[in-house]
Order: C-alpha cells, then structure tokens, then sequence
C-alpha cells in the first residue's frame, strides 16, 4: 500500500468511529466538515429527516478570494448565519475522519462565533 492510501484508510476509520457516535435531529443537527486541498465545505444535516438544512462551500463568492484558515474561519460564519435562519440554535461537530487542527478548528471555531452552540 502506498502512503495515500494509508492515509485514506486511517481517515475512513476515524470516519466510521465518529460517526457511529455522532448524529443528527431536527433540533440539535451535525454539521458535517469536508476538507479538501482547495478548500472547505460544510452541511447542516437532520439525520432523522435525512436532510440538508443548510450549507456552505468554498467556491461561494466571498470564500473564493481567501485562502486557507480565513477562508475556513468566514466559512464557518457564514454556516452559522443560514442555521439561525433556518431556526438552528446548536448542533453536534462531525469533523468527518479530520484531524481537529488548522482548518477543521478553524472552521469550528468560525461557527461558535457566528452563534452557533457546537
């Protein structure tokens, strides 16, 4: 095995781990995090409904001039924003078999300040 698909395999174990324990509801939803090399794109996800109540990706205007932990951080904001007005208060973290550092935190941390509870 080469160390990419290494490195696949030990994200898709985290993966399966967290989201065994992780899950969401109408009114506690998860937000679930996808990490890409160019960027960061989110879901609010009803798993008892099986729906999207809101999303955010990095190629949306005001995410595309920014690079990295920034572009995160504002999107992680932005998330925030579209939950309040889908009439979310808090959610559950999924960070999808991410380590929590750089621009995982970042995003996390982007949606705790737009004032949603996670």
């Amino acid at each position: 095995m080469s160390t990419t698909q290494l490195k696949q395999a030990r994200r898709t174990r985290r993966k399966r781990r967290v989201r065994a324990k992780v899950s969401g509801t109408g009114e506690r939803p998860r937000i679930s995090v996808y990490r890409s090399n160019r960027g960061v794109s989110a879901q609010l996800i009803d798993d008892t409904a099986g729906r999207t109540l809101a999303s955010v990706n990095w190629t949306e205007a005001d995410l595309r001039k920014l690079n990295g932990i920034p572009q995160a951080k504002k999107a992680g904001e932005i998330l925030a924003e579209r939950a309040k007005q889908a009439g979310v208060e808090s959610a559950v973290f999924d960070r999808n078999g991410f380590l929590y550092h750089g621009r995982v935190q970042a995003f996390a941390e982007g949606v705790r300040e737009g004032g949603l509870a996670v």
